[in-house]
């Protein structure tokens, strides 16, 4: 740690970084942990949806405290751990009135690192009911820059074909620790078709390839991924041999040295799966570079390179795995999942080539997912805001420091906020969600 942070991570330092108006982080919730305070079902009409899930997922949960006329809204008199609201029956205007008079006594009571979560349904029907289902988003994404102490609001879109068991995933994740460091985000949940089958752990014996492996946020996938039962393909490049041993003996997994470049990487992936006598159930495409310049500086190979790397390398790899009959191919029913990025969503100064890749990435979900739902393969990404690794580490302290204040929770994100949400994804139970992108990024400034 460089002296400067030393000394603004001393206690003078921060009280007076705290004297200052500088925001202070607090300590997030993570993991597997539900909420401490009681769970707040308000449901506006008379939807069941959230209901169902949420007793399939053995929650108690609470009536809300409806706000009365009045400058001082009513409290629930102790702090609760979230308020889940039920917004599926909304369309109207008039009806958003219901949204804001369950929020406004919740949010002064909602615990440190609590949970706002708003279920509602796709734009659909007239005009007002597109223009309501996108207020929703904006009510949202206000939320979760108004709450405080690591809590988080996020929107959760359910097709009307969507069953309870459809969602159960979904509000499982967003009410645990795993959801520590996704905030105002929305995305869309649909129906999984033949029905999610949970099982404890989630990924019990199924075979999952994490490339870019060896260390950062591709170790944390492949801990946590274990964690929950999965049986671990760790990839990196040669020179990553060393490290990624290590993490493949952590995880119980085997190692599988290759560069992702390689013409013949998916064969060399679906024959080291096929000569174990696996099946591939999952892959997670996070091997990735970056090679920063103005484009006014970037030259062909060090475009190249990152776009090689971070999107050529995955459709190689997606077709040879996607091919029916590859023994050690990915199967019915599986799983791929990109990583995308914030600066791809929204473009950063001086990677160009880096925002090109990424934003490749969410384009190639959203325009797989459809194609293989036939198969019932979803297809999604996670984009990360900052996270700290050690890459992160070797930015300037001052520099460093704004990336961590420029999200609602005023801090950088954990290698395992991103690997939680991958895991998610990976879920059987989450087979309604595909062709989605969820930031993981603490609700980041930059970026829709």
């Amino acid at each position: 740690m460089a002296a400067l942070e030393r000394v603004f991570y001393s206690p003078a330092g921060q009280s007076l970084a705290k004297r200052a108006g500088v925001p202070q982080a607090q300590q997030l919730r993570r993991g597997r942990t539900w909420p401490s305070g009681p769970i707040v079902l308000a449901p506006l009409g008379s939807p069941t949806l959230v209901r169902d899930a949420l007793i399939a997922l053995g929650r108690e949960f609470h009536h809300p405290v409806i706000d009365t006329p009045g400058e001082t809204p009513p409290g629930y008199g102790a702090r609760i751990g979230a308020i889940v609201v039920d917004a599926t029956d909304v369309s109207t205007l008039d009806a958003l009135e219901g949204l804001r008079a369950v929020l406004r006594p919740a949010l002064r009571s909602v615990e440190a690192s609590g949970r706002v979560i708003i279920v509602a349904r796709p734009a659909d029907g007239d005009w007002e009911a597109h223009a309501v289902a996108r207020s929703l988003d904006g009510i949202n994404r206000t939320v979760g820059k108004e709450l405080r102490k690591g809590a988080t609001a996020n929107l959760v879109y359910v097709d009307k074909s969507a069953s309870s068991a459809d969602v159960q995933s979904t509000l499982d994740f967003l009410l645990q620790g795993r959801s520590a460091f996704v905030d105002g985000q929305s995305w869309y949940v649909g129906t999984s078709g033949t029905g999610p089958q949970p099982t404890d752990p989630p990924l019990e014996g199924r075979v999952i390839v994490v490339t870019g492996a060896a260390r950062g946020i591709g170790a944390s996938i492949s801990r946590i991924l274990s964690r929950d039962g999965a049986t671990i393909v760790a990839v990196d490049i040669p020179a990553a041999g060393e490290s990624l041993a290590a993490v493949a003996n952590e995880v119980g997994g085997t190692a599988l040295h290759l560069d992702v470049t390689a013409a013949d990487a998916g064969e060399r992936i679906a024959a080291h799966v096929a000569q174990r006598g696996l099946r591939l159930y999952g892959i997670v495409h996070n091997a990735g570079i970056t090679r920063d310049k103005m484009l006014v500086n970037t030259d062909a190979d060090r475009w190249s390179s990152v776009l090689q790397v971070n999107l050529a390398a995955q459709l190689r790899i997606n077709e040879v795995l996607l091919k029916k009959g590859t023994a050690g191919g990915l199967q019915d029913g599986g799983r791929i999942v990109g990583i995308a990025s914030t600066s791809g969503l929204a473009g950063n100064k001086g990677q160009t080539n880096y925002a090109a890749s990424k934003a490749g990435v969410a384009g190639l979900v959203a325009a797989m997912a459809p194609d293989l739902a036939e198969r019932g393969i979803t297809v999604n990404a996670v984009a990360p805001g900052f996270i700290e690794t050690d890459m992160t580490a070797r930015i300037p302290f001052v520099q460093r420091e704004v990336f961590r204040r420029t999200n609602s929770l005023a801090q950088g994100g954990s290698p395992d906020d991103v690997a939680e949400t991958i895991g998610y994804l990976l879920d059987p139970a989450s087979a309604g969600v595909s062709g989605q992108v969820i930031r993981v990024c603490g609700q980041n400034l930059v970026g829709a």
